[in-house]
């Protein structure tokens, strides 16, 4: 629903007029927090560092904050360390792109100033208002250490780059009272605004009471004042904390994105939420009723570790938002490390982001659907393709020609004879302890089969993404792995082995694997984007040149190979 432009000016003279603006200028801004001064000085050989995700040139970055586009730009936010390789010290740096491969740095865009935040800037979202403004609403740390919610404005909107961003006198405009009984220590991340058909305005904000992990709802007329509602969006017990919460509509029967405000029975709508405890993320796909402002899940839960999740891997804090030059969904997300500290601050760095993927409902309307963002695809080089083929149980094929250590590879798998599947066992209920238990190593009978990447000559190391295809009692199960285990010969790494069930129908389907390979990261796509694990590793052998590739099969039966090609990646120009 649109604003008139009458009151679309009164929003912003209420913003910069009535409640007044703190201005913020950039390069006070690099004095104060002294940009140059870094921990450590990253080494000149950097094996690890990534060539086509998204990170800085140093230090720490976690979560993606309030991706949006302006202009016909592309903005990126995020929590990022100047100081260092370590989780402090914490500022909103932006950087801009046209088109979410290459990517300009700019000043940070918030960073600690003001009573309301002068304790930490935690995540947030931005909101594009009626005529195309955007704005920010972002956590702060009061000198109380109490979590309360900001308003930060462009103060240029003719500059589509936006490089300053000014924060509103009337900060805080949430925050925790022993009226609302908020808990003030968990009381962060609001998600992007949406507006009703009411002309009311509403956001979540991610929060726990004692184990009950709460979507807090607020609305508001302006923007400015907003009034807690009696109710939670959501809530489920014994979830803890939920962060970076996330809210918003997908289209039924059609891959297209909508606005974060749409609503009809054309749409149904997603909660995403980050659990704390755990460090997993989970989604539910369900309805939202705006007349009383609750959302009711029919598919997924956040109760239990067999909920819907984005990804199965290293994937945590994530964010969406609506791409309306190509009207599409976009999901952003942060691939932590599983490196030790130590070693982070000796190669000067930590974290990075995965692969903007394109996000929409599946045709069953059961779960989401996802895939890297088709840009990606300018950094193709030299390609490589096998024929198809027969994989005979216990071979393996070299995929030679192409930049192992910095790859995009796509394989698709049939198999004729699933009469000899192993019978699923019924205690077999959670798909990573099963991946663990049936390592690539481990000989069935369909399968393991997949790829090995970031594989040393003699294969003392490798990261083996497979699947493996189980009788089930009325239809066959399809197992996706990505197994760590010998992922490196550091034994300091975080080797943990990941897996999900692919809701992938073998008799009449072909099993189709994605895998994007770049230095310590492997981003695989099960089934069309039915299934993501990304995995971050650090092998001592397998690194740039000495990387290689292989297409196995560690099973007893034959598996055909439909169709393969591997791509070189050229590097993308992030700095």
């Amino acid at each position: 629903m649109a604003i008139s432009s009458a009151c679309f000016f009164f929003f912003l003279c209420s913003l910069f007029l009535s409640h007044g603006v703190l201005e913020l200028e950039a390069s006070h801004h690099v004095d104060q927090i002294n940009l140059q001064v870094s921990s450590t000085t990253p080494p000149k050989y950097q094996p690890y560092r990534t060539s086509y995700h998204f990170q800085p040139p140093k230090n720490w970055i976690n979560d993606p904050n309030g991706p949006m586009v302006y202009r016909g730009i592309y903005h990126l936010m995020y929590q990022y360390n100047p100081k260092g390789a370590v989780s402090a010290n914490i500022v909103w740096a932006h950087s801009t792109s046209t088109d979410l491969v290459n990517w300009t740095p700019h000043d940070p865009a918030i960073y600690p100033s003001q009573p309301f935040d002068i304790n930490g800037c935690l995540s947030g979202s931005t909101t594009i208002m009626p005529r195309g403004t955007p704005v920010i609403l972002y956590t702060g740390i009061n000198p109380q250490s109490q979590q309360v919610q900001n308003l930060a404005t462009p103060k240029n909107l003719s500059d589509p780059y936006l490089i300053e961003w000014v924060k509103i006198q009337n900060n805080p405009l949430m925050a925790p009272s022993s009226l609302n009984q908020i808990n003030a220590s968990s009381f962060r991340d609001p998600t992007t605004a949406w507006l009703g058909p009411d002309g009311i305005w509403r956001v979540l904000i991610g929060s726990k009471t004692d184990r009950r992990g709460l979507a807090i709802l607020y609305r508001s007329k302006d923007f400015v004042t907003w009034i807690k509602s009696q109710h939670p969006l959501h809530s489920a017990k014994d979830t803890g904390m939920w962060e970076c919460p996330d809210f918003f509509p997908v289209m039924i029967n059609s891959k297209l994105g909508v606005d974060t405000s749409t609503l009809g029975r054309d749409v149904k709508h997603v909660l995403k939420v980050s659990l704390d405890d755990t460090k997993h993320e989970y989604y539910t796909i369900g309805t939202y009723n705006p007349d009383k402002d609750i959302y009711v899940p029919d598919h997924g839960s956040v109760e239990s570790d067999l909920g819907l999740r984005y990804d199965y891997g290293k994937f945590y804090a994530s964010k969406t938002f609506f791409d309306s030059i190509k009207n599409r969904r976009i999901l952003w997300g942060w691939l932590n490390e599983s490196s030790i500290p130590i070693d982070d601050i000796k190669k000067g760095w930590a974290g990075v982001l995965a692969i903007p993927r394109t996000i929409w409902l599946d045709k069953s309307r059961k779960q989401l659907v996802q895939w890297p963002i088709a840009e990606i695809e300018k950094l193709h080089g030299h390609q490589v393709d096998l024929p198809q083929q027969v994989l005979k149980g216990g071979l393996s094929l070299e995929i030679s020609g192409v930049t192992a250590a910095q790859a995009d590879a796509v394989i698709s798998f049939k198999v004729s004879d699933l009469g000899k599947a192993e019978v699923l066992d019924p205690s077999w209920v959670n798909p990573q302890v099963l991946c663990s238990k049936k390592s690539a190593s481990f000989k069935g009978s369909l399968g393991p089969f997949g790829l090995l990447v970031l594989a040393s000559k003699g294969l003392q190391e490798y990261t083996a993404v497979f699947y493996r295809i189980f009788k089930g009692q009325n239809k066959y199960v399809v197992l996706m792995c990505s197994d760590q285990s010998r992922s490196s010969l550091n034994n300091n790494n975080d080797k943990t082995s990941y897996g999900t069930f692919l809701d992938v129908d073998p008799v009449h389907e072909e099993l189709s694997l994605r895998s994007l390979i770049d230095h310590s990261i492997v981003e695989s796509f099960g089934g069309g984007g039915k299934a993501v694990i990304a995995a971050r590793v650090y092998p001592k052998l397998a690194i740039d040149g000495k990387a290689n590739m292989h297409v196995f099969n560690n099973g007893t039966e034959n598996v055909n190979i439909a169709s393969m090609s591997a791509w070189s990646m050229k590097k993308a120009q992030i700095s």
